[in-house]
């Protein structure tokens, strides 16, 4: 398997961007493009890779780019206003969330569910819908590697107390679907928020208290509902 996935520290949220392709073709996304796009791009070039995609974890600016806190912070339009021709992949439960946060319009995006997967040469890529942190938050999978953005951390979850979030939906997203893996998936989070910068899903089963709760009525409690 021909996979090429690059891991980017960038911005002073910790916040980690991926570039995931197929190395015999060449062809290559961007996994939450975000706080520095001259470093995503100049990273491909390196790299003789070709962007084709934007995969959108959830809608929040460190991910996607757009206002925060009084910043402008880069991410997709930027792409776009560059001239790259490129999809933008956002799960549909997120559509209406993402122009209010960034420059991008609904005609902008390629909605998506789960389910759907992403083909470049030999890679496949899985989207799957993974709920609490927002309504679509998703993460990708190829391979025995899942970039899970602000789903599930190394020793910790997503927030569940913002605008959008579902803590009942996170714990399914955790238990039912996540936790369902095999224990040597690779975990590549969507922040650099532990000693290490990835894990296993057999590593966050045994380790990780949010994915050790036998019952939701455990997790509500654990997170303070």
């Amino acid at each position: 398997m021909a996979l090429y996935l690059k891991q980017l520290p960038l911005g002073p949220m910790q916040n980690f961007v991926y570039l995931v392709g197929d190395t015999n073709t060449r062809r290559a996304v961007a996994v939450d493009p975000a706080w520095d796009i001259d470093a995503v791009l100049n990273q491909l070039a390196a790299d003789d890779m070709t962007l084709e995609g934007a995969l959108i974890t959830h809608f929040h600016p460190d991910h996607l780019g757009g206002h925060f806190s009084g910043m402008q912070i880069q991410g997709a339009t930027d792409l776009l206003a560059r001239g790259e021709k490129i999809k933008v992949f956002v799960h549909k439960a997120e559509a209406d969330y993402v122009p209010r946060v960034c420059g991008l319009s609904r005609s902008d995006l390629t909605l998506c569910e789960g389910g759907d997967e992403l083909v470049l040469g030999e890679q496949r890529i899985r989207f799957m819908h993974t709920p609490g942190h927002t309504p679509g938050s998703q993460c990708f999978l190829v391979g025995d590697h899942l970039v899970s953005g602000d789903t599930l951390f190394i020793g910790g979850c997503g927030r569940i107390d913002l605008p959008g979030s579902d803590p009942a939906a996170m714990y399914d997203s955790l238990v039912n679907k996540l936790k369902a893996l095999p224990d040597h998936t690779v975990l590549h989070p969507g922040h650099d928020y532990a000693d290490r910068p990835t894990s296993t899903i057999g590593d966050e089963k045994r380790r990780n208290l949010y994915m050790r709760l036998d019952t939701l009525e455990e997790f509500l409690g654990m997170m303070g509902y």
